[in-house]
């Protein structure tokens, strides 16, 4: 199948042409006619299966067939990141239409967000608290509002925003077209999927289970020989982009100035408390390749939008299978295959149960050639699924 065959605008298949598609992946084939149509969908799909250009190619599409500089499409985003993420897609893909697009998020001046607003944007791309901001001040309005997104809506809920996101809708117009977007659906996501939606069309690629593409791995270890087993790791195996995740900011701070003075200079951080310029720098950094690893939290690196990490490294286990499945989503992209490596310490031992069940089969274990474990026996604090 080809994007020539969903009938799109000309100016939004040459957009497509720039980017450099040319078949529509799996959501893309089934998302894309249903919004073209004007219905409702739940999207179900994992991390980096095409979702952006599923729901912005048709929005783009009905956009530019009836100009008008007032906003016309709001997507809803979780993250700075993924915002910005969407933003600079939307740019990609409309760029031979005059449909005009803009980024909502804090930590940065609202004066340019403003600015851009004025001068007239159909589509607005938004973390919901800065959106409110504008919102209760009268630089937006939100009443004519044609089509809603909500993209990572199960992270959306995991990160507090269900309140925020249910003022937003308020004010809304009642008829609109609605689009959620998640790679989980927990009930109270799927609740409010239930209460907006209107006789959905739901389009589910796979399962909920971790990506085929990505093989993985068990490094069971003490705690406090987790960072040199890390540097070892790092050290023995050939990758290429690595993605560590730690469980807090101050762990991923403290982690990523000890593999500096360990690894060299190319490390870099991603946390909640960074300026939205330094986090943009170390992002920008490790897509371009100037930056080899990237420690950040489960919050911070979502959005990330690098197609070519070779390695993802749970240096704290997650605490769901959920985030799990996230976590690794960022390796293995685009047909592309991954790693996904886990150092397990023996508290650990319940949820790398679940990870197992969810990827219906064990984990194997591995040790670090040459490393100094000392009395510590990762056979035995970790037996593999199914052994007493």
């Amino acid at each position: 199948m080809y994007f020539e065959q969903f009938s799109l605008d000309r100016r939004v298949l040459a957009g497509v042409q720039t980017v450099g598609y040319s078949t529509p992946t799996p959501i893309q084939q089934e998302a894309i006619p249903a919004v073209l149509a004007g219905r409702d969908v739940l999207g179900i799909a994992q991390t980096g299966t095409g979702k952006t250009a599923a729901f912005m190619l048709p929005i783009l599409d009905r956009l530019v067939k009836e100009p008008a500089r007032h906003v016309r499409a709001l997507v809803l985003a979780p993250t700075r990141e993924l915002a910005e993420q969407i933003h600079q897609a939307t740019a990609e893909l409309g760029r031979h239409t005059p449909v005009r697009s803009v980024s909502i998020y804090g930590g940065v001046s609202k004066q340019p967000q403003i600015a851009a607003l004025r001068r007239g944007a159909e589509i607005v791309v938004a973390c919901p608290g800065r959106l409110l901001d504008h919102a209760d001040a009268g630089s937006i309005d939100l009443s004519r509002v044609e089509v809603l997104v909500l993209d990572e809506a199960d992270r959306m809920c995991d990160m507090g925003f269900l309140p925020d996101i249910r003022r937003i809708i308020r004010r809304l117009p009642t008829n609109r077209q609605s689009m959620f977007f998640a790679a989980t659906m927990p009930a109270d996501i799927r609740s409010l999927a239930t209460q907006i939606l209107r006789d959905p069309v739901t389009v589910q690629i796979g399962t909920m289970t971790p990506v085929e593409s990505v093989s993985h791995a068990l490094y069971p270890v003490p705690d406090h020989l987790k960072r040199d087993l890390l540097v070892a790791m790092l050290r023995r195996t050939a990758t290429g982009r690595v993605l560590v995740f730690t469980r807090t900011k101050h762990r991923a701070r403290s982690l990523a100035l000890f593999l500096k003075k360990r690894q060299g200079g190319r490390v870099a951080v991603l946390q909640g408390n960074m300026s939205q310029s330094q986090r943009q720098h170390a992002i920008d950094g490790f897509r371009s390749g100037t930056v080899d690893v990237l420690v950040a939290t489960d919050v911070a690196a979502r959005g990330i939008d690098v197609s070519d990490i070779s390695h993802v490294i749970n240096y704290d286990m997650p605490d769901t299978v959920d985030a799990y499945t996230h976590r690794i989503g960022r390796t293995g992209r685009a047909h592309q295959s991954g790693e996904a490596f886990t150092l397990a310490v023996q508290g650990d031992i319940l949820m790398v149960r679940e990870i197992e069940k969810a990827v219906g089969k064990p984990i194997e274990r591995r040790r670090v050639p040459d490393f100094e474990y000392g009395d510590f026996s990762p056979e035995d604090q970790f037996p593999l699924w199914g052994q007493s």
